[in-house]
C-alpha cells in the first residue's frame, strides 16, 4: 500500500475514536453555541467523570485527585513501578477549540486502551493523567493543576477570586475538595521515569513543512512587560507638531522598534504587544498617557533576557527623545523548559518508524510541563493543526493527522527505555 505524506491510508482506527471522543468531550460546556470549560465548574465534573470512564474502560485504575486532576494508572509487569506519565489538559479557554489540551489526553488514554486489549504489560507502569487547570481562565493563574501534582503550587493563590467574587478556597469546598490537601496530589521524581504530552502544534510550522507532526525541543520561556509612556495632553488643533509629546506616537514608535527587532532576530525569538489604552482617548486631544503591554518569548532563558534588555534600551531612547516619561515593569517570568535530548531522540524514533519525517521545533505557548519539569524529564510531540489557528472555535485537526499522532505516541510509549537514574 503506498504511502501519503508518510502516512498509510486506511490507517486511522485510533484515529476514529480519538476524534469521537473529542467531540463528545466538547459537548461539554457551559453554553450550548460557545465552547467553555473553566476549573472547578459543573461542566469539569462532568467532563472528569466522563474521562474517569474512558480510563477505566482502558483497564486503568482512576481516580480524581485533590486539586481535580484525573488519574489513571496501568500497572507494568508487575504492579508498584516507577511509570511514564501522559496526559495534558482539559480545561478550556472561553469561547475555545476542542482540540487544545483533550486531543493529549484522549490520545494517552486510546494508546492504553490499545496496549490493555492486546494484553500486553511493559517494565514500567503507565500513568495518564488531565491536568484540572493549566488555562487560569477563572482565577487568573495557570497551571494550577500541574503544579499540585509537581509540588510546586502557591497555596497564597487559594485566596484569589473569580469574577464573581468566589475565592479559589471556597470553589475547592464546593466543588467537594479540600483545600487544605492539595499537598496530597505531589508527586516525587523517583515515581516518575518522564512526564511526555502530545498536544495541537497551535502555530502553522508543521503546516508550512506538510508533516503530522513534530518533536519539541522547548517550551520556551515568557517575559511580560508593562509600559507607561507619559506626555502631556493638549488640544489638537492649537499645538504645532514640533511641539507636541505625544505618548500614542511614541507608544507607535516603539512597536514598531518591537516588531523590526524580533522580525531580524535568527533565534526565533517572537515579540507581541496585545493590549494597549490611549487617554484621555478624545478624538481631538493628543494623547497624554499610553499604556502597553509586551510579551517575549525565546527558546532559551539567555537568548529571551538579552532580547527583553535591548528591546527596553531600545524603548528608553525613544522615550528620552520624545521627552516622554518611562515606566516599565516586569509582570510575569517563566523560564524555558527545555525538552530532554534522551525523549526527543526516542521520539524521533517514533516519528521515523512511522514513516514520517523527523522534524523539531520549538513550543511558543506555555504547557503543563513547565510545571512537570520539577520532578520529571520532560517530552513533547506536537500534532498539526488547520492554519495554526488555536485558542478559537476554528480550531482543527483532520483525522489522519490524530491517528498519526496516536500511532506515534504508541510506538514511542512500546519502545520506551528508561534512562538510568543520575
Amino acid at each position: 500500500m503506498s504511502e501519503i505524506n508518510g502516512q498509510t491510508p486506511g490507517r486511522d482506527d485510533l484515529g476514529r475514536e480519538i476524534v469521537a471522543r473529542i467531540n463528545e468531550l466538547a459537548g461539554i460546556s457551559e453554553s450550548p453555541d460557545k465552547l467553555t470549560r473553566i476549573f472547578l465548574s459543573n461542566e469539569h465534573r462532568t467532563a472528569a467523570e466522563l474521562i474517569l470512564g474512558w480510563m477505566r474502560e482502558a483497564g486503568m485504575r482512576a481516580h480524581l485527585d485533590a486539586i481535580g486532576n484525573v488519574c489513571g494508572r496501568y500497572e507494568g509487569i508487575s504492579t508498584g513501578l516507577p511509570c511514564l506519565m501522559l496526559g495534558s489538559h482539559y480545561d478550556t479557554v472561553r469561547d475555545a477549540g476542542k482540540w487544545d489540551g483533550p486531543l493529549g489526553l484522549v490520545t494517552a488514554i486510546s494508546c492504553v486502551a490499545d496496549l490493555n486489549k492486546r494484553g500486553r504489560r511493559l517494565p514500567f507502569a503507565i500513568e495518564v493523567i488531565g491536568f484540572a487547570d493549566e488555562e487560569g481562565v477563572r482565577f487568573a493563574s495557570t497551571l494550577l493543576g500541574s503544579r499540585a501534582v509537581a509540588g510546586t503550587f502557591d497555596e497564597s493563590v487559594l485566596a484569589l477570586r473569580d469574577k464573581a467574587g468566589i475565592a479559589m478556597r471556597e470553589a475547592l469546598i464546593e466543588f467537594g475538595l479540600d483545600p487544605d490537601h492539595i499537598g496530597r496530589a505531589a508527586r516525587v521524581r523517583g515515581e516518575l521515569l518522564a512526564y511526555v504530552e502530545l498536544h495541537i502544534e497551535q502555530g502553522p510550522v508543521l503546516e508550512r513543512e506538510d508533516l503530522p507532526v513534530g518533536v519539541v525541543t522547548a517550551i520556551a520561556g515568557a517575559t511580560r512587560l508593562a509600559a507607561r509612556l507619559t506626555g502631556m495632553a493638549g488640544h489638537a488643533g492649537t499645538v504645532p507638531m514640533a511641539l507636541r509629546r505625544d505618548a500614542l506616537a511614541g507608544a507607535a514608535e516603539c512597536i514598531s522598534a518591537i516588531e523590526e527587532f524580533c522580525s531580524t532576530d535568527r533565534g526565533e525569538l517572537v515579540g507581541t504587544v496585545g493590549y494597549i489604552h490611549a487617554s484621555p482617548g478624545a478624538t481631538n486631544v493628543i494623547p497624554g498617557e499610553v499604556s502597553f503591554t509586551i510579551d517575549m518569548r525565546a527558546p532559551t532563558d539567555m537568548h529571551r533576557r538579552r532580547a527583553v534588555t535591548d528591546v527596553v534600551r531600545r524603548i528608553e531612547e525613544i522615550a528620552k527623545r520624545r521627552e516622554l516619561g518611562l515606566q516599565i515593569d516586569v509582570t510575569h517570568e517563566n523560564r524555558t523548559a527545555p525538552c530532554a535530548p534522551w525523549l526527543r531522540a526516542q521520539i524521533a524514533d517514533a516519528v521515523s518508524g512511522e514513516g514520517v519525517r523527523v522534524f523539531e521545533l520549538p513550543s511558543g505557548a506555555g504547557h503543563d510541563g513547565m510545571a512537570m519539569i520539577e520532578i520529571a524529564d520532560v517530552g513533547m510531540l506536537f500534532v498539526r493543526c488547520r492554519g495554526g489557528i488555536s485558542h478559537h472555535p476554528d480550531e482543527h485537526v483532520e483525522l489522519a493527522d490524530a491517528d498519526a499522532g496516536a500511532r506515534v505516541l504508541l510506538r514511542f510509549v512500546e519502545n520506551f527505555r528508561a534512562q538510568a537514574a543520575k
